[in-house]
C-alpha cells in the first residue's frame, strides 16, 4: 500500500507509468525520418545541380519573353539555387560529428556548393535592385567560404580526398567572386562611376593669362587663338558612315560600338553634340531595318551588361580566372577517378562523379556561350579574319527574319518571326483594351423576368454568380496575383510589324532632320500629339486646331485615355468597312488601334515604368472603368465577351448626346472618368477623312513622347522582362540625336598665345 501511495506522488514515477502508445506516436512516420536522413543531403545537392542546369539554359529566355509563367520560374529557379545551396552546406556540416569514412566524400561536396552559389554566366541578377545587393552577396562569400573550411578542415587529416577538395574550393570561390564582380560592376553607382571620364581641368586660364599679360606689357602684338584638338577616339566605324545595306558582322560592330557610346543612357548621363552628330550621321544613312537590327544587337548588349557575368568575363583577367577554375575541376575529377573508393558508399561515388562531370559540362556550355557570343564577334573578329567566314555564318542562323502574318486584321502584313531561340528580345507589342476589360470585368446586374418563376430563378443565379465574382476577386487581391490574373485573362500580344516599325522610323526620321536647333528639337520632345498636328494643318488644307485642346490643356494621362477611346470608338464604328490592310487607310486604322492598346497596357499594366509620366493615371483608369461598367449595366450587357458585343458597346456610347453639355459641365471633377469626353473626341475626329492617319501619327508621338520622358533605369529593367517596343523607340530617338541627354556646347579647341610680326 505504501508502494503504491509513493508511486502515485511521485512525478516522475507518475510519467514513467503513462501508456507506452504515447511514446510510439508521432508526428512524422519513422520511415519518413529514415528516408530524410538518408537522401536530404543527396536530394538536395543534386536539386542544387538541376538548378544551376536549368538556370544556364533558360535564363536567357527572360530577354525574350514578357510572359508571366516562364518568368515566375526562372525567378524561383534564381532564388531557390541560393537557399538550398547554404542550406546544403549547414546539412553537411550538422553530419561531420558521424565517425564512417563516407563524411569525407560529404565534405568533398561542400565546396561544390560554393560553385553553385557562383551562379552560371546566364544570370547574376534578377532584377536591377539585386545588383545593389553586392555587397551582402560579399559578406555572403566570406560566410560561405569560412563555413566550407570549417567542414574541410573537420576532415583533415584522415581524408584522402584533400587534394580534390582544396582544387575545387578554388574553383569555387573563384565562381562566388566572380558573380559578385558582376554584381558590383553592374549597380547603377558603379555603372556610372566607371563611364566617368578623368577630370578635365581645361587650360591653365591663369597662367595663361598672366603670359598674355607680360607679352601685352611689352608691347608685343599677342592674340589668343584656339586650336582644334584631334579626335582622339578615332574609330574605323565612325570616320564616315557607311552607305547602303549593312551585313550580319557589321550589324553587331555598330551596335556594340553605339553600345559603349550610348550606355550612359541607362544612368543619365549628358552626351555631347560630337557623339549626337556621329550618331544621326548614322541613323539617318540606315534603312529602317537595319537601325532595328542595330538596336536589338545594342539592346542585347545592355541585358547582358546589367544581368549576366560578361563584363566580368570577356577580359584578360577573367579568362585567366575562367581558366584556372576550369583546370581545378577537371584536375579534381581526374584525381577523384584514380582514388580508392571501396571506402565509400555507391550511391555517393555516383552522386560525386555526377557532380564533377556536371560542373564541367556547365563550364562547356558558359565557354561555348561565351565564344560563340556578339561580345567575342564584336571585340576580335575582323571583316577580312579567317573566323569573320564562320561567325558570319553563325549571325546567319541569328539573322532577324521575318513571316507573312496571316490572322485577321493584320493578315498579309509582314512581321518579325525569328525563332525563339535567336531571338534577342520577344518581337511582341502587349494589348489591353479598356473597353473590352469593362465588359468582361463587370459583375452581372439582377435582371428581371416576365413570370415570378422565371424572376426568382434569375434573381437566384444572379446573386449567386456575384457572390462568385466577388469571392474570386476578393482571394486574388488578396494573395497579391491579380497584376498576374489581369495579364493572363485580359493582355493579348500582337506581332511587330515590318510596316509598323517603317511608319515610326519615318516619323522620327524627318523629326531628326527638323531638329537642327535646340529650340526645334525641345520642341519636338515635349510634343506629346501636338507638333504632327501642326504639322499636318501646315501641309494640307483641313482646320485641326480644335484636337490639340484634347492633347496640350490636359494631362498626359488623360490625353493618353481620351484618344484611346476615341480610337477604340471610331475603330468599332468602322469594323465592317474595307479590312484590307495594303490599303493606306486601312493600315494607318489598324496601326492607330495597335498603338492605342499598347500605351494603355504600358499605363495601366507598367506603372512603374510610366510613372514619370502616368499622373494619376491609375485613379483616371479606375473611375473610367467604373463609368463604363455602369452604363453597360444600364443597358442590360452580358458578361461574356466577343467582337460584336464590344462593337454594339462602343456604338452605345457614341449614341450618347455630348453635344448639348459637356460632361465635365454635367458630372464636376470629382470623378476623373474620360469615358464620354472620349465620345467627344470621337466626333471631333469623325469629320475628317483623314482621321486615322491623325490619330495614328498622334499615337506614334506620344509613343516617342512617354519613350524619352520614362525613367531609363525603367527601360534596362524591361530588356530583362522580354523587352519593350518602347524601349526600342527610346534607343532609335537617342540615336538620332531627340532626346534632352545632349549638352548644347562642347570645347573641341585649345587656347594658345600667338605673337604677330
Amino acid at each position: 500500500m505504501a508502494s503504491l501511495t509513493e508511486n502515485f506522488l511521485s512525478p516522475t514515477s507518475h510519467l514513467q507509468t503513462q501508456p507506452s502508445n504515447n511514446q510510439t506516436f508521432d508526428v512524422i512516420p519513422p520511415h519518413f525520418k529514415e528516408l530524410w536522413e538518408r537522401w536530404n543531403i543527396r536530394g538536395l545537392i543534386l536539386f542544387s545541380l538541376s538548378l544551376q542546369t536549368f538556370l544556364i539554359l533558360c535564363a536567357p529566355l527572360r530577354k525574350r519573353t514578357s510572359r508571366k509563367f516562364p518568368i515566375f520560374l526562372i525567378w524561383s529557379a534564381y532564388l531557390l539555387a541560393d537557399w538550398t545551396a547554404s542550406f546544403i552546406v549547414g546539412l553537411i556540416s550538422s553530419n561531420q560529428s558521424k565517425s564512417d569514412a563516407n563524411v569525407y566524400l560529404l565534405a568533398f561536396w561542400a565546396p561544390f556548393l560554393l560553385l553553385h552559389l557562383g551562379g552560371p554566366d546566364t544570370i547574376t541578377a534578377f532584377a536591377l535592385e539585386d545588383n545593389a545587393l553586392w555587397l551582402r552577396h560579399l559578406i555572403g562569400l566570406i560566410f560561405q567560404v569560412v563555413a566550407t573550411v570549417y567542414v574541410f578542415i573537420q576532415t583533415i587529416p584522415q581524408n584522402k580526398l584533400r587534394v580534390p577538395a582544396i582544387l575545387m574550393f578554388l574553383a569555387g570561390i573563384i565562381k562566388y567572386a566572380e558573380r559578385t564582380r558582376a554584381l558590383y560592376l553592374a549597380s547603377l553607382g558603379s555603372f556610372r562611376a566607371s563611364m566617368l571620364k578623368e577630370p578635365d581641368p581645361g587650360p591653365d586660364y591663369a597662367k595663361l593669362m598672366e603670359e598674355f599679360t607680360c607679352k601685352k606689357d611689352a608691347h608685343l602684338p599677342t592674340t589668343i587663338q584656339l586650336v582644334n584638338e584631334p579626335n582622339q577616339e578615332w574609330s574605323p566605324f565612325t570616320s564616315t558612315a557607311k552607305e547602303g545595306d549593312l551585313n550580319q558582322l557589321e550589324v553587331v560592330q555598330y551596335a556594340f560600338l553605339y553600345f559603349n557610346k550610348f550606355k550612359g543612357l541607362i544612368v543619365d548621363l549628358i552626351f555631347s553634340f560630337k557623339e549626337r552628330n556621329e550618331s544621326r550621321d548614322f541613323f539617318l544613312k540606315r534603312t529602317p531595318s537595319d537601325a532595328l537590327k542595330v538596336i536589338e544587337v545594342e539592346l542585347n548588349f545592355i541585358y547582358e551588361v546589367l544581368f549576366t557575368k560578361v563584363v566580368v568575363i570577356h577580359n584578360l583577367s577573367g579568362l585567366i580566372f575562367r581558366f584556372i577554375s576550369s583546370c581545378s575541376v577537371t584536375v579534381a575529377l581526374v584525381l577523384f577517378s584514380r582514388l580508392d573508393k571501396t571506402d565509400f558508399r555507391k550511391l555517393d561515388v555516383r552522386i560525386t562523379y555526377a557532380l564533377l562531370v556536371g560542373a564541367l559540362a556547365l563550364d562547356f556550355v558558359s565557354i561555348s556561350m561565351t565564344v560563340f557570343s556578339d561580345w567575342t564577334i564584336a571585340t576580335l573578329i575582323k571583316d577580312d579574319s579567317i573566323l569573320a567566314t564562320f561567325f558570319e555564318y553563325l549571325l546567319w542562323l541569328k539573322r532577324q527574319r521575318v513571316s507573312v502574318h496571316k490572322k485577321s486584321p493584320f493578315s498579309g502584313l509582314k512581321k518579325l518571326d525569328t525563332p525563339r531561340i535567336f531571338r534577342r528580345w520577344r518581337e511582341s507589342v502587349s494589348q489591353f483594351n479598356l473597353i473590352a476589360y469593362c465588359l468582361s470585368e463587370r459583375i452581372p446586374m439582377d435582371d428581371s423576368r416576365n413570370t415570378s418563376i422565371c424572376c426568382g430563378c434569375s434573381f437566384a443565379w444572379n446573386k449567386t454568380v456575384r457572390l462568385l465574382r466577388r469571392t474570386k476577386d476578393f482571394v486574388i487581391d488578396y494573395l497579391g496575383a491579380k497584376e498576374f490574373f489581369d495579364d493572363w485573362k485580359y493582355v493579348s500580344r500582337q506581332p511587330v510589324f515590318e510596316k509598323l516599325w517603317d511608319l515610326i522610323f519615318e516619323e522620327m526620321l524627318e523629326k531628326s532632320k527638323a531638329a537642327e536647333t535646340v529650340e526645334i528639337t525641345e520642341e519636338i520632345c515635349s510634343s506629346r500629339g501636338s507638333y504632327v498636328l501642326k504639322s499636318m494643318d501646315l501641309r494640307s488644307e483641313i482646320d485641326i486646331g480644335e484636337l490639340i485642346s484634347d492633347i496640350d490643356e490636359v494631362a498626359f494621362d488623360e490625353s493618353l485615355m481620351l484618344w484611346h477611346i476615341a480610337t477604340e470608338l471610331c475603330y468599332r464604328d468602322e469594323q465592317n468597312t474595307n479590312t484590307n490592310v495594303n490599303d493606306t487607310g486601312t493600315t494607318y486604322r489598324e496601326f492607330s488601334k495597335l498603338l492605342s492598346d499598347y500605351m494603355l497596357y504600358l499605363i495601366v499594366m507598367l506603372p512603374s515604368m510610366m510613372s514619370a509620366v502616368a499622373g494619376i493615371g491609375e485613379i483616371r483608369f479606375r473611375d473610367t472603368c467604373a463609368e463604363a461598367k455602369k452604363f453597360f449595366d444600364r443597358r442590360r450587357f452580358s458578361c461574356t465577351l466577343d467582337e460584336s458585343k464590344i462593337t454594339k458597346g462602343c456604338r452605345e456610347i457614341l449614341a450618347v448626346n455630348v453635344i448639348d453639355a459637356k460632361p465635365v459641365e454635367v458630372k464636376g471633377d470629382k470623378s476623373k472618368s474620360v469615358l464620354f469626353n472620349g465620345s467627344l473626341l470621337a466626333r471631333k475626329l469623325k469629320k475628317y477623312n483623314e482621321k486615322w492617319e491623325i490619330m495614328s501619327k498622334v499615337w506614334i508621338e506620344m509613343l516617342s513622347y512617354a519613350a524619352s520622358h520614362c525613367r531609363p533605369d525603367q527601360h534596362a529593367q524591361q530588356v530583362s522582362k522580354g523587352g519593350e517596343l518602347i524601349t526600342m523607340v527610346w534607343l532609335l530617338m537617342a540615336h538620332f540625336g531627340l532626346g534632352g541627354q545632349f549638352q548644347i556646347s562642347e570645347g573641341h579647341a585649345r587656347a594658345k598665345l600667338r605673337v604677330h610680326k
